[in-house]
Formats: C-alpha cells, structure tokens, sequence
C-alpha cells in the first residue's frame, strides 16, 4: 500500500455453521403443545415464512460456533490464523460475561496479539463490526481481520410465547476482510435510536450472584416490524446516494433474515424482484448477527454470489438498531 488514502478491504473468504440439531416447525409444535401451548405450521409460515431451524446442544456455546465459522472462511480465502490481526465477533449471547468472545476465538484459533472485541448490536451486529473492521483497515490499523456474528439465541427463549421463541435459531457466519487497493466494501451507514430499548430486548442482568430482572427475549412485534420496513429502504437508499450507485446496480440484497415479509418490503422499495434476495430465514430462523453472514456465506457456496457482484447487506435490530453496507464481491 502505498498510502491509506488509497488503502481499501474487500472480503477475502466466507464461511458458516449451524448446529446440527435441526427442528422443522412441527417438531416445536410438538415440543410446544407438551407446556399447552398451541401453534402450528401454518401460522408460522404465514407470518414469518419460517419452516426450520437450527438448536444447539447443551454445552455448546457461541465462540465454538463462531471458530467453526472462521475456520470455513479462513479456508474459502487461502490463510491461516496466524495472518489475522483483528477479531470482531458480533453476538448478543457471548458464552460469558468476560472474557468477550473474540478474545475465546483467538484461543481457539491459535491467534495472537491482535485487537479482538465483541460488537452489541443484536441483529444489525455483522453490519456494525464489518463497518468498523473496514475502517481499522483503511486506517492502517488492521491488514486482516475477521468479522463474525455468531448466536445460541436458543438459550434466552421464552418457550410459553409462542409470538418469539418459533423466530429464532443459531448458528454462526464470517468473513475474512483484508487491506486491497481495490475498493472492496464501498460503503456504509451506522445508526441506532435509543428511544425503541423496549420494543426488543432480553432485560435480565447478573448482580450479586443471581438473575436480576427477566433473561428471556421480550419483542413488541408490531412496532419491530413497522419500525424496520422504515428504516431499511432509507438506510439502504442512503447508502446508494453515497456511493454514487443506483438500485438497479445491486446484483443482490442481502438483509437481516428476521422475516419474510420485512424481506419482501424491503426489496420491493429498492425496485428489486424477489429471486435478488438471499432468502435463508425459511430453513435457518432469525438467527439474529448471525444471520447476514449465514446468508451471505450461503449465495457464496452455492454459486450465486460471483466475484464482482454488488451486494447490499442491512440489518436491523434491537437497541434499536439499523444499518447497510454496500460492497464489490
């Protein structure tokens, strides 16, 4: 690199996991109507387009999810742990209060010395850490970086609301970002408004040596909804407008795999039809930071995404939180 000026990052490899534990929607309709409470098939794939999802098994937690993942990406790009100088792991279910996850990455990866932290912004957390992973590198500060949403949503579900706990699942995705001449992520956008906390939240604490307050997920899904369809096309048009690019330049949407429906809506304002959307909520559930880099990794290994495809990834999620990044495959 001759200067930072002239210094960009473009995603090197991608990979993921998901617990091979899979439960269809009837499996946790039988599972549900155990405790008596009632939901079926049918109203899960009306509302959320949801037929599947992935549980972890007891024991296993997030940073074992989410070195499995970098291990596939770091594979997909040709390197070795040791080449990675920054860890980002996105996730709203680290294995403990402290050390973060990344830092149990790092262990389990054999990796040394370099930056590793956690990002908190529940389902917009991959956006978020691949925003900053991005900056750190054109900043000079970084060369290779993994950036990684992985989630054990399975553990903070309130399985006597049947309105949340048929959404989410785990799993985990990543990336392998490095330092190129050539512009790689073009551009992105970051925002959060604090007023939305209650809509979306897990709202237990640990003090004293117990729980405090509830630990299980809490979602107003009406206003989750509303608020997200919103935000979405407007950050996703704002990125564009920074980046010079139009709709029509987009080869693929890649948002936050919450729901159909959002998913749908969103395209729709972005004038994109419906087979440009990377679609994976219908077999992996909203598996919250995890999501995007599942979805991503998916349309990769598959064939559909190509070097040299724009793609647009967003999210939006709890706190609450939104953003998009726009990117050259």
């Amino acid at each position: 690199m001759t200067s930072n000026a002239s210094r960009y990052s473009r995603i090197a490899g991608t990979g993921s996991v998901l617990p091979p534990r899979r439960l269809t929607n009837d499996d946790l309709v039988r599972q549900l109507a155990e405790r008596g409470i009632e939901t079926s098939d049918d109203w899960i794939v009306e509302r959320t387009g949801i037929r599947a999802r992935h549980f972890v098994d007891p024991g296993v937690n997030s940073s074992d999810l989410a070195a499995q993942a970098a291990r596939h990406a770091l594979e997909a790009a040709g390197l070795e742990p040791a080449q990675i100088d920054l860890v980002i792991v996105a996730t709203s279910t680290p294995d403990m209060v402290f050390p973060s996850v990344a830092c149990l990455v790092q262990r389990k990866l054999g990796i040394h010395g370099g930056a590793a932290f956690d990002v908190q912004a529940v389902c917009s957390g991959f956006v978020y850490g691949l925003s900053i992973a991005d900056a750190m590198i054109r900043a000079g500060s970084a060369t290779r970086a993994l950036v990684i949403g992985a989630e054990v949503f399975s553990r903070i579900l309130d399985f006597n609301d049947r309105t949340t706990c048929v959404l989410f699942g785990d799993g985990a995705g990543a990336v392998v970002l490095e330092a190129s001449e050539r512009p790689g992520i073009l551009t992105s956008e970051l925002h959060a408004d604090g007023r939305h906390a209650d809509i979306l939240c897990t709202p237990g604490t640990v003090a004293g040596g117990q729980v405090l307050g509830d630990p299980l997920l809490k979602m107003d899904g009406q206003a989750v909804f509303k608020l997200a369809v919103s935000v979405l096309a407007e950050v996703a048009h704002s990125v564009l407008a920074k980046a010079g690019r139009a709709e029509a330049d987009i080869d693929w949407l890649i948002p936050h795999q919450a729901n159909i429906r959002i998913m749908h809506s969103t395209a729709r304002k972005l004038k994109l039809p419906a087979d440009k959307v990377i679609v994976t909520v219908d077999q992996h559930g909203n598996t919250s930071a995890a999501s995007i880099p599942l979805a991503l990794d998916a349309g990769v290994r598959d064939g559909r995404i190509r070097r040299g495809d724009t793609l647009m990834l967003e999210g939006v999620g709890g706190g609450f939180t939104w953003g998009a990044v726009l990117i050259d495959f």
